[in-house]
């Protein structure tokens, strides 16, 4: 099998919520259009509204700590600025997410699928320009599938690809391939992105993408099989271009 990118994921608000999409076009130096795009800042974030920029994820609500938030949909309409917001245990919601009444609705929503034994959602944030990746640069997540079907048989059995919240999902590689790429560049459709990093994973991977209960030691998994607990790499667009679902993958 050719190496090739099975599947285009975007994730408009960190961590509540992720959207499938056939294509997109990615420009150098920023993330995949609408990912990340806003954040929701716990009651003792410091982020400030008055001087909005990138701020860690310890910032923010999240989850590995909130887990059923993992079970959060996405679906942006770009011509009406609205997001819709769909979770088994919760009304779908649309809003307009700069709009302080549907940041107050979005707010009112997710507080019943949040931890309440941790720092609860506060705010709907934004910093204009930046995305709030879990990296310090704008970051396009890169997972192979071979590398996550090693995990499930480490597991013992399936779960979700979307636990890792990936932006490219790809297949046709050897397991681990990717770890190989960093420092080097890939040209995918007609873009090229440079890998960077391994992605060092949290508890927000044991949760169920369908129920958002905990129900896989993910972590465990990746400590027992491979003595880390790293799953996929960040990148960084390098060559702007458009990309979709079944582009071939190339090292430049």
């Amino acid at each position: 099998m050719t190496p090739h990118v099975k599947e285009i994921w975007r994730h408009p608000i960190k961590s509540h919520g992720r959207e499938s999409v056939d294509e997109v076009k990615l420009t150098k130096g920023e993330c995949l259009p609408w990912d990340r795009r806003w954040a929701v800042a716990h009651e003792a974030s410091c982020f400030d509204p008055e001087r909005p920029r990138w701020q860690p994820c310890q910032e923010f609500s999240r989850g590995a700590k909130s887990p059923r938030l993992q079970a959060i949909t996405a679906q942006v309409d770009p011509a009406y600025r609205n997001l819709t917001l769909c979770h088994p245990d919760r009304p779908d919601l649309t809003i307009d997410p700069d709009d302080q009444d549907g940041a107050n609705a979005f707010i009112q929503w997710v507080l019943p699928i949040s931890n309440g034994n941790r720092m609860l959602p506060a705010r709907l944030v934004r910093a204009p320009g930046e995305a709030m990746t879990d990296t310090d640069f704008a970051s396009v997540s890169l997972i192979n599938l071979a590398t996550h079907r090693a995990v499930e048989a480490q597991l013992g059995h399936d779960i979700s690809p979307n636990r890792w919240r990936g932006n490219l999902l790809l297949d046709g590689l050897e397991p681990w391939a990717e770890m190989d790429w960093i420092g080097r560049t890939l040209r995918i459709g007609s873009a090229e992105l440079e890998v960077k990093e391994p992605i060092t994973r949290c508890m927000a991977t044991t949760a169920n993408t369908q129920t958002g209960e905990r129900d896989a030691d993910t972590l465990g998994a990746l400590k027992s099989g491979w003595g880390h607990q790293d799953c996929g790499v960040y990148a960084v667009v390098s060559k702007s271009g458009v990309l979709r679902q079944g582009d071939t993958i190339g090292l430049v």
